[in-house]
């Protein structure tokens, strides 16, 4: 498993790709494998044997090309074909070089596979399989050689749930950037008459300028800003929270943060876009709505909605269990599709429950 070189695994704090990663590490040992983790830093918190690329964690240099080829680097010269069935990759860059290889790839995409970052991934080499996390991200790109569509899964771990609609502000929980829609959410909350808590990741220099140019104009009494919660910081929001509003302004390809509010007992309420049906029952666990006009309404209905039908929907649809059993599937697959030829390896035998 290749996590990229930013964060530990799990994070902290903000980070879902990495909590994505420790829950399929911990889901896979769970079901016999053996797993090494190859990433950054000293430490992590999963099942795995670690193996460190580089001492210190790279996130002050996140976005830099170098930083991730050099720990890829660092990753194929310890990879060797006696010791491993099949690589699964999390970085931008590795399904580009995956194929320099002794070991068959996986990657799963974590963005959206069009523009700049779709034209990298048509350029892979062909026996590298892609994973799309959602259906919807896959149908942005149906071209991509994909070798199948597992949905991430929340880590159940010690997380705290309410048994009664909670009774705060509306939260708004995202990095800010306009693909986030805060200021959406803020015109949303003052129509409807409710309180908002932007509780935002905001240490990029891009982040900082939008909240500094287009948020904090628009802020008054009835919202509350937070600025780069904690884990237990972030826990304590959700808990409180009348529901989660996702105004997302693109196709976001997953959004794990419609997980972790359901996990809570917290309904999401979000605009049509991206992953969103995929992830939320209307009238269930959530309202979806098709323009932003209707969102003041679904934040009042909301309340109504039972903190118990979300926590059962992640439990059911979204368990590290379900998304392990899922990239099981994938790996046999994708390994039994090669072709085996002189000097090839058999496919590993997993089974897939």
């Amino acid at each position: 498993m290749v996590a990229p070189p930013w964060l530990s695994v799990p994070p902290p704090g903000y980070g879902g790709l990495e909590h994505v990663v420790a829950g399929l590490v911990d889901g896979l040992v769970g079901e016999g494998h053996e797993v090494t983790l190859f990433g950054a830093g000293a430490d992590h918190g999963t099942g795995a044997e670690f193996v460190s690329t580089e001492p210190v964690l790279q996130y002050e240099r996140l976005g830099e090309a170098l930083p991730e080829l050099a720990h890829l680097a660092r990753v194929n010269r310890l990879i060797s074909a006696a010791d491993f069935d099949v690589i699964h990759d999390h970085t931008n860059i590795g399904p580009l070089i995956a194929g320099h290889r002794a070991v068959p790839t996986v990657a799963t995409v974590h963005g959206n596979p069009v523009g700049e970052y779709g034209e990298v991934l048509s350029d892979i080499d062909q026996d590298v399989g892609l994973v799309a996390i959602s259906h919807a991200q896959r149908r942005a790109n149906p071209g991509l050689p994909w070798a199948g569509t597992v949905h991430n899964a929340m880590p159940a771990r010690d997380v705290p749930s309410k048994r009664t609609p909670g009774r705060g502000p509306v939260l708004w929980l995202a990095r800010f950037s306009p693909d986030k829609g805060p200021e959406v959410a803020i015109r949303a909350c003052r129509a409807a008459d409710l309180p908002l808590t932007l509780a935002g990741k905001c240490n990029e220099p891009a982040e900082r300028r939008y909240l500094e140019q287009v948020v904090e104009p628009l802020l008054d009494e009835d919202v509350t800003l937070v600025l780069n919660a904690d884990r237990e910081a972030t826990q304590r929001l959700l808990l409180d929270a009348r529901c989660l509003i996702m105004p997302i302004q693109w196709e976001e390809p997953f959004g794990m943060v419609m997980l972790e509010a359901m996990a809570t007992g917290t309904p999401v309420v979000a605009l049509r876009r991206g992953a969103v049906p995929e992830l939320v029952r209307p009238g269930r666990t959530g309202l979806v709505c098709d323009r932003p006009d209707e969102l003041p309404a679904a934040l009042r209905e909301s309340s109504r909605l039972d903190p118990a039908d979300c926590v059962a929907h992640v439990a059911e649809n979204f368990s590290v269990e379900r998304m392990a059993r899922g990239y099981e599937a994938v790996y046999r697959s994708f390994l039994a599709d090669r072709a085996v030829g002189p000097g090839a390896r058999e496919p590993a035998r997993v089974t897939a429950r």
